[in-house]
Protein backbone atom coordinates (compact mmCIF):
# COMPACT_ATOMS: atom_id res chain seq x y z
CA UNK A 1 0.00 0.00 0.00
CA UNK A 2 1.48 3.66 -0.81
CA UNK A 3 -0.99 5.43 1.11
CA UNK A 4 -3.55 4.61 4.11
CA UNK A 5 -5.60 6.82 5.48
CA UNK A 6 -7.02 7.37 8.80
CA UNK A 7 -10.63 8.86 9.07
CA UNK A 8 -10.68 10.48 12.27
CA UNK A 9 -8.14 11.82 14.74
CA UNK A 10 -9.36 10.49 17.72
CA UNK A 11 -7.72 7.88 20.14
CA UNK A 12 -8.79 5.12 18.32
CA UNK A 13 -7.62 7.01 14.68
CA UNK A 14 -4.20 7.61 16.91
CA UNK A 15 -3.69 3.92 18.06
CA UNK A 16 -4.38 2.91 14.20
CA UNK A 17 -1.48 5.13 13.05
CA UNK A 18 0.66 3.96 15.97
CA UNK A 19 -0.13 0.29 14.78
CA UNK A 20 0.46 1.03 10.88
CA UNK A 21 4.19 1.79 12.04
CA UNK A 22 4.51 -0.53 14.38
CA UNK A 23 3.58 -2.93 11.51
CA UNK A 24 6.40 -1.76 9.39
CA UNK A 25 4.23 0.13 7.33
CA UNK A 26 6.18 3.17 5.59
CA UNK A 27 3.87 4.33 3.41
CA UNK A 28 2.30 7.69 3.18
CA UNK A 29 -0.17 7.45 6.14
CA UNK A 30 -2.69 10.74 5.92
CA UNK A 31 -4.99 11.30 9.72
CA UNK A 32 -8.06 13.55 8.90
CA UNK A 33 -9.77 15.18 11.37
CA UNK A 34 -13.19 17.04 11.64
CA UNK A 35 -12.10 19.09 14.81
CA UNK A 36 -8.71 21.48 14.85
CA UNK A 37 -7.02 19.46 17.91
CA UNK A 38 -4.70 16.83 17.71
CA UNK A 39 -5.77 13.63 19.95
CA UNK A 40 -7.05 14.01 23.20
CA UNK A 41 -8.28 11.93 26.21
CA UNK A 42 -11.81 12.21 26.68
CA UNK A 43 -12.62 10.58 29.74
CA UNK A 44 -11.52 13.49 32.10
CA UNK A 45 -13.45 15.56 29.92
CA UNK A 46 -17.02 14.96 32.24
CA UNK A 47 -14.50 15.40 35.78
CA UNK A 48 -11.01 16.63 36.11
CA UNK A 49 -11.02 18.72 33.36
CA UNK A 50 -14.81 20.41 34.08
CA UNK A 51 -13.96 21.02 37.85
CA UNK A 52 -10.36 22.71 36.69
CA UNK A 53 -7.91 19.90 38.12
CA UNK A 54 -6.53 19.04 34.83
CA UNK A 55 -5.43 21.82 31.97
CA UNK A 56 -5.72 21.56 28.51
CA UNK A 57 -1.95 20.64 27.28
CA UNK A 58 -2.78 17.60 29.80
CA UNK A 59 -5.21 15.75 27.86
CA UNK A 60 -2.50 15.27 24.69
CA UNK A 61 -2.58 11.64 23.76
CA UNK A 62 0.74 12.28 21.67
CA UNK A 63 4.06 14.77 22.15
CA UNK A 64 5.65 15.96 19.01
CA UNK A 65 8.38 13.58 19.02
CA UNK A 66 5.73 10.76 18.57
CA UNK A 67 4.23 12.59 16.12
CA UNK A 68 7.49 13.12 14.52
CA UNK A 69 7.87 9.69 14.58
CA UNK A 70 4.88 9.02 12.64
CA UNK A 71 5.64 10.81 10.02
CA UNK A 72 2.17 11.60 9.73
CA UNK A 73 0.15 14.38 7.20
CA UNK A 74 -2.36 15.99 9.69
CA UNK A 75 -5.52 17.56 8.49
CA UNK A 76 -7.33 18.61 10.75
CA UNK A 77 -10.40 21.05 11.24
CA UNK A 78 -12.04 18.86 7.86
CA UNK A 79 -14.75 16.88 7.14
CA UNK A 80 -14.90 13.89 5.25
CA UNK A 81 -17.81 13.78 2.58
CA UNK A 82 -18.04 10.93 0.90
CA UNK A 83 -16.21 7.35 0.27
CA UNK A 84 -15.62 6.68 -3.32
CA UNK A 85 -14.67 3.16 -3.05
CA UNK A 86 -14.36 2.44 -6.36
CA UNK A 87 -11.68 4.58 -7.35
CA UNK A 88 -10.20 4.40 -3.84
CA UNK A 89 -10.77 7.87 -2.93
CA UNK A 90 -11.72 10.70 -0.04
CA UNK A 91 -13.48 14.05 -1.14
CA UNK A 92 -13.36 16.14 2.16
CA UNK A 93 -15.75 19.32 2.29
CA UNK A 94 -12.82 21.42 1.62
CA UNK A 95 -12.86 20.48 -1.94
CA UNK A 96 -9.16 18.34 -1.50
CA UNK A 97 -9.32 14.57 -2.12
CA UNK A 98 -7.17 12.14 -0.88
CA UNK A 99 -6.92 8.93 -2.64
CA UNK A 100 -5.96 5.89 -0.65
CA UNK A 101 -5.23 2.18 -1.05
CA UNK A 102 -6.25 1.63 2.45
CA UNK A 103 -8.56 3.35 4.72
CA UNK A 104 -9.36 3.11 8.89
CA UNK A 105 -12.61 4.60 10.00
CA UNK A 106 -12.46 5.90 13.19
CA UNK A 107 -14.66 8.43 13.27
CA UNK A 108 -16.34 8.12 16.57
CA UNK A 109 -19.86 9.25 17.42
CA UNK A 110 -21.71 12.00 17.93
CA UNK A 111 -23.24 12.75 20.88
CA UNK A 112 -27.33 12.42 20.91
CA UNK A 113 -29.14 15.51 21.03
CA UNK A 114 -33.04 16.31 22.46
CA UNK A 115 -35.43 17.87 19.89
CA UNK A 116 -36.57 21.10 19.55
CA UNK A 117 -34.87 24.63 19.22
CA UNK A 118 -31.57 25.48 20.58
CA UNK A 119 -31.32 27.61 24.02
CA UNK A 120 -28.38 29.01 25.11
CA UNK A 121 -27.65 27.32 28.51
CA UNK A 122 -28.06 23.83 27.11
CA UNK A 123 -25.17 21.92 26.17
CA UNK A 124 -23.65 18.58 24.91
CA UNK A 125 -20.41 16.70 26.47
CA UNK A 126 -18.67 15.04 23.71
CA UNK A 127 -15.91 16.83 22.80
CA UNK A 128 -12.90 19.52 24.00
CA UNK A 129 -15.13 22.77 22.60
CA UNK A 130 -18.48 21.36 24.61
CA UNK A 131 -16.11 20.56 27.55
CA UNK A 132 -15.09 24.33 27.59
CA UNK A 133 -18.24 25.75 26.77
CA UNK A 134 -19.66 24.09 30.13
CA UNK A 135 -16.68 24.69 31.84
CA UNK A 136 -17.04 28.40 31.48
CA UNK A 137 -21.18 27.80 32.22
CA UNK A 138 -20.13 26.24 35.64
CA UNK A 139 -17.32 27.92 36.89
CA UNK A 140 -16.91 31.34 38.50
CA UNK A 141 -20.37 31.45 39.42
CA UNK A 142 -22.87 31.34 42.39
CA UNK A 143 -24.31 28.43 42.46
CA UNK A 144 -26.90 27.56 39.62
CA UNK A 145 -29.57 24.96 39.38
CA UNK A 146 -28.54 21.90 37.05
CA UNK A 147 -30.43 19.02 35.36
CA UNK A 148 -28.76 16.75 33.66
CA UNK A 149 -30.93 14.47 31.31
CA UNK A 150 -28.82 10.84 31.58
CA UNK A 151 -27.62 8.87 34.59
CA UNK A 152 -25.17 7.20 32.45
CA UNK A 153 -21.64 7.20 32.85
CA UNK A 154 -21.00 10.81 31.38
CA UNK A 155 -24.48 12.01 33.16
CA UNK A 156 -23.65 11.02 36.25
CA UNK A 157 -19.81 12.20 35.85
CA UNK A 158 -20.88 15.29 35.46
CA UNK A 159 -23.53 15.59 37.89
CA UNK A 160 -20.58 14.31 39.95
CA UNK A 161 -18.82 17.09 39.16
CA UNK A 162 -21.23 19.80 39.09
CA UNK A 163 -21.80 18.73 43.17
CA UNK A 164 -17.81 19.49 43.77
CA UNK A 165 -17.74 22.81 41.65
CA UNK A 166 -21.25 23.71 44.17
CA UNK A 167 -24.23 23.86 41.89
CA UNK A 168 -27.14 21.81 42.64
CA UNK A 169 -28.28 19.08 40.92
CA UNK A 170 -31.24 16.80 39.16
CA UNK A 171 -30.59 13.56 37.19
CA UNK A 172 -33.15 12.63 34.88
CA UNK A 173 -33.13 9.05 33.57
CA UNK A 174 -36.04 7.37 31.85
CA UNK A 175 -35.15 4.03 32.51
CA UNK A 176 -36.14 2.47 36.13
CA UNK A 177 -32.53 2.89 37.34
CA UNK A 178 -29.25 4.33 35.94
CA UNK A 179 -27.21 1.00 34.23
CA UNK A 180 -29.99 -1.23 34.67
CA UNK A 181 -28.99 -3.24 31.74
CA UNK A 182 -25.58 -3.35 32.16
CA UNK A 183 -25.51 -4.13 36.20
CA UNK A 184 -28.92 -5.42 37.11
CA UNK A 185 -31.20 -4.32 39.51
CA UNK A 186 -29.30 -4.87 42.92
CA UNK A 187 -25.74 -3.50 41.73
CA UNK A 188 -27.67 -0.61 39.90
CA UNK A 189 -29.36 0.34 42.83
CA UNK A 190 -26.50 0.57 44.98
CA UNK A 191 -25.03 2.69 41.99
CA UNK A 192 -27.76 4.73 42.11
CA UNK A 193 -27.47 5.40 45.33
CA UNK A 194 -23.91 7.53 45.65
CA UNK A 195 -26.36 10.38 44.05
CA UNK A 196 -28.03 10.89 47.08
CA UNK A 197 -24.70 10.44 49.25
CA UNK A 198 -23.90 14.15 47.98
CA UNK A 199 -27.14 15.32 48.24
CA UNK A 200 -28.00 14.63 44.21
CA UNK A 201 -31.90 14.55 43.17
CA UNK A 202 -31.99 11.20 40.92
CA UNK A 203 -35.83 11.18 38.97
CA UNK A 204 -36.29 7.64 37.31
CA UNK A 205 -39.00 6.33 34.73
CA UNK A 206 -40.01 9.90 33.49
CA UNK A 207 -38.46 11.13 30.21
CA UNK A 208 -37.70 14.84 28.85
CA UNK A 209 -40.88 16.03 26.92
CA UNK A 210 -39.69 19.36 26.47
CA UNK A 211 -37.10 22.29 27.45
CA UNK A 212 -38.62 25.52 28.42
CA UNK A 213 -37.23 29.15 27.80
CA UNK A 214 -36.90 32.10 25.58
CA UNK A 215 -33.38 32.43 24.10
CA UNK A 216 -31.93 30.58 27.30
CA UNK A 217 -33.32 27.37 29.18
CA UNK A 218 -35.52 28.02 31.98
CA UNK A 219 -36.61 24.70 32.55
CA UNK A 220 -37.06 21.24 31.74
CA UNK A 221 -40.55 19.80 31.25
CA UNK A 222 -40.65 16.23 32.02
CA UNK A 223 -43.34 13.61 30.55
CA UNK A 224 -45.13 12.86 33.90
CA UNK A 225 -45.62 17.37 33.91
CA UNK A 226 -43.07 17.84 36.41
CA UNK A 227 -41.21 21.10 35.37
CA UNK A 228 -37.57 21.41 36.75
CA UNK A 229 -36.36 24.66 36.88
CA UNK A 230 -32.82 25.12 35.39
CA UNK A 231 -30.42 27.45 34.06
CA UNK A 232 -27.63 24.83 33.29
CA UNK A 233 -29.24 21.65 31.42
CA UNK A 234 -26.80 19.00 30.47
CA UNK A 235 -27.74 16.30 27.57
CA UNK A 236 -26.06 12.84 28.05
CA UNK A 237 -28.67 10.59 26.16
CA UNK A 238 -25.82 8.00 24.93
CA UNK A 239 -24.34 9.01 20.90
CA UNK A 240 -24.99 8.18 17.08
CA UNK A 241 -22.14 6.61 15.50
CA UNK A 242 -20.60 9.23 12.54
CA UNK A 243 -21.86 7.13 10.01
CA UNK A 244 -24.05 9.35 7.92
CA UNK A 245 -21.23 10.52 5.48
CA UNK A 246 -20.81 6.83 4.46
CA UNK A 247 -24.22 6.75 2.60
CA UNK A 248 -24.25 5.84 -1.11
CA UNK A 249 -21.19 3.88 -0.39
CA UNK A 250 -20.65 -0.06 0.00
CA UNK A 251 -19.52 -0.16 3.28
CA UNK A 252 -22.65 -1.79 5.83
CA UNK A 253 -23.97 0.38 7.86
CA UNK A 254 -26.66 -0.61 10.61
CA UNK A 255 -25.89 1.41 13.92
CA UNK A 256 -22.09 1.82 13.04
CA UNK A 257 -19.79 0.57 9.89
CA UNK A 258 -20.53 -3.51 10.22
CA UNK A 259 -17.52 -5.47 10.63
CA UNK A 260 -16.16 -9.09 11.31
CA UNK A 261 -14.36 -10.10 14.28
CA UNK A 262 -11.08 -8.36 12.72
CA UNK A 263 -12.56 -4.70 12.22
CA UNK A 264 -13.00 -5.84 8.05
CA UNK A 265 -15.73 -4.22 6.65
CA UNK A 266 -17.68 -5.26 3.63
CA UNK A 267 -14.45 -4.02 1.85
CA UNK A 268 -10.79 -6.01 2.75
CA UNK A 269 -9.16 -2.63 2.06
CA UNK A 270 -11.36 -0.75 4.31
CA UNK A 271 -11.54 -1.73 8.37
CA UNK A 272 -13.09 0.42 11.27
CA UNK A 273 -12.22 0.91 14.86
CA UNK A 274 -13.90 2.32 17.84
CA UNK A 275 -16.94 3.88 18.51
CA UNK A 276 -18.00 3.81 15.01
CA UNK A 277 -17.55 0.18 14.25
CA UNK A 278 -19.77 -2.54 14.79
CA UNK A 279 -17.32 -5.19 15.68
CA UNK A 280 -18.83 -9.01 15.01
CA UNK A 281 -22.80 -7.42 15.92
CA UNK A 282 -21.29 -4.92 18.62
CA UNK A 283 -20.53 -1.64 18.96
CA UNK A 284 -18.73 -0.44 22.25
CA UNK A 285 -18.31 2.96 23.51
CA UNK A 286 -14.93 1.76 25.59
CA UNK A 287 -11.91 3.62 26.08
CA UNK A 288 -10.04 0.00 26.11
CA UNK A 289 -12.15 -0.73 22.19
CA UNK A 290 -11.01 2.23 20.90
CA UNK A 291 -7.04 1.04 22.19
CA UNK A 292 -7.14 -2.79 21.45
CA UNK A 293 -8.85 -2.98 18.27
CA UNK A 294 -6.93 -1.05 16.02
CA UNK A 295 -3.36 -3.58 16.03
CA UNK A 296 -5.97 -6.02 15.20
CA UNK A 297 -7.78 -4.41 12.49
CA UNK A 298 -4.51 -2.81 10.88
CA UNK A 299 -2.82 -6.00 10.57
CA UNK A 300 -5.86 -7.29 8.53
CA UNK A 301 -5.67 -4.08 6.48
CA UNK A 302 -1.84 -5.07 5.72
CA UNK A 303 -2.34 -8.43 5.00
CA UNK A 304 -5.52 -7.61 2.57
CA UNK A 305 -8.12 -10.20 4.16
CA UNK A 306 -8.68 -10.79 8.42
CA UNK A 307 -5.88 -12.95 9.82
CA UNK A 308 -6.76 -12.56 13.05
CA UNK A 309 -9.73 -11.83 15.25
CA UNK A 310 -9.90 -10.36 18.70
CA UNK A 311 -13.20 -10.11 20.94
CA UNK A 312 -11.71 -8.53 23.85
CA UNK A 313 -13.61 -8.24 27.27
CA UNK A 314 -15.26 -5.76 27.42
CA UNK A 315 -14.60 -3.30 30.25
CA UNK A 316 -15.15 -0.05 31.75
CA UNK A 317 -15.07 2.39 34.89
CA UNK A 318 -16.30 6.02 36.10
CA UNK A 319 -15.52 8.17 38.91
CA UNK A 320 -18.66 9.49 40.16
CA UNK A 321 -18.36 11.28 44.02
CA UNK A 322 -15.06 10.15 44.98
CA UNK A 323 -15.88 6.46 44.07
CA UNK A 324 -14.18 4.49 41.19
CA UNK A 325 -17.02 2.34 39.43
CA UNK A 326 -15.40 -0.73 37.82
CA UNK A 327 -17.10 -3.33 35.59
CA UNK A 328 -15.46 -6.40 33.15
CA UNK A 329 -17.29 -8.93 31.35
CA UNK A 330 -20.79 -10.02 30.76
CA UNK A 331 -23.56 -9.82 32.70
CA UNK A 332 -25.82 -12.63 31.27
CA UNK A 333 -29.24 -13.07 31.58
CA UNK A 334 -29.25 -16.34 33.72
CA UNK A 335 -26.48 -14.56 35.96
CA UNK A 336 -26.84 -13.83 39.39
CA UNK A 337 -24.90 -11.24 41.39
CA UNK A 338 -22.52 -12.00 44.81
CA UNK A 339 -20.45 -9.38 46.77
CA UNK A 340 -17.02 -11.32 47.39
CA UNK A 341 -15.55 -8.77 49.71
CA UNK A 342 -16.24 -5.54 51.30
CA UNK A 343 -19.53 -4.00 51.99
CA UNK A 344 -22.20 -1.72 50.17
CA UNK A 345 -22.70 0.54 52.63
CA UNK A 346 -19.25 1.61 52.96
CA UNK A 347 -19.34 2.10 48.82
CA UNK A 348 -15.87 -0.32 49.00
CA UNK A 349 -16.45 -3.89 47.26
CA UNK A 350 -16.34 -6.73 44.71
CA UNK A 351 -18.90 -8.54 43.54
CA UNK A 352 -19.34 -11.35 40.89
CA UNK A 353 -21.92 -12.32 38.12
CA UNK A 354 -21.68 -16.41 38.10
CA UNK A 355 -23.75 -18.55 35.82
CA UNK A 356 -25.93 -21.58 37.73
CA UNK A 357 -22.87 -23.67 37.05
CA UNK A 358 -20.57 -21.34 38.93
CA UNK A 359 -19.07 -19.66 36.00
CA UNK A 360 -18.04 -16.32 36.59
CA UNK A 361 -18.98 -14.14 33.65
CA UNK A 362 -18.55 -10.72 35.24
CA UNK A 363 -17.28 -8.45 37.68
CA UNK A 364 -18.13 -5.17 39.33
CA UNK A 365 -16.09 -3.04 42.26
CA UNK A 366 -16.78 0.05 44.34
CA UNK A 367 -13.26 1.49 45.41
CA UNK A 368 -11.66 -2.04 44.87
CA UNK A 369 -9.00 -1.50 42.47
CA UNK A 370 -6.55 -3.98 42.83
CA UNK A 371 -8.58 -6.91 43.39
CA UNK A 372 -10.70 -5.94 41.12
CA UNK A 373 -7.36 -5.94 38.24
CA UNK A 374 -6.45 -9.50 40.01
CA UNK A 375 -10.12 -10.72 38.90
CA UNK A 376 -9.83 -8.87 35.51
CA UNK A 377 -6.76 -10.80 34.45
CA UNK A 378 -8.42 -13.49 35.27
CA UNK A 379 -11.43 -13.50 32.95
CA UNK A 380 -9.13 -12.63 30.26
CA UNK A 381 -7.30 -15.66 30.50
CA UNK A 382 -9.80 -17.69 31.10
CA UNK A 383 -8.67 -18.66 34.46
CA UNK A 384 -11.54 -20.06 36.63
CA UNK A 385 -12.14 -17.85 39.14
Amino acid sequence: MRTVAVVGASLAGLYAARALRGEGYDGRLVIIGDEIHRPYDRPPLSKEFLTGAMDEDQLALSDPEEEADLDAEWLLGVRARRLDVRGRTLHLDTGRTVAADGVVLATGAAARRLPGAALGGVHTLRTLDDARTLRAALTGRQAVRVVVVGGGFIGSEVASSCVALGHHVTVVEAAPLPLLPQLGEAMATICASLHADRGVRLITGTGVAALRGTGAVTGVQLDDGRLLPAEVVVVGIGAVPNTRWLEGSALAVDDGVLCDDGGVTTLPQVVAVGDVARVGGTRTEHWTSATEQPAVAVRNLLAGRTVETARPLPYFWSDQYGVRIQFAGRRLPDSTVRITDGSPGERSFLAVYERPDGTVTGALALNRPRSFMRLRRELTSGVPV
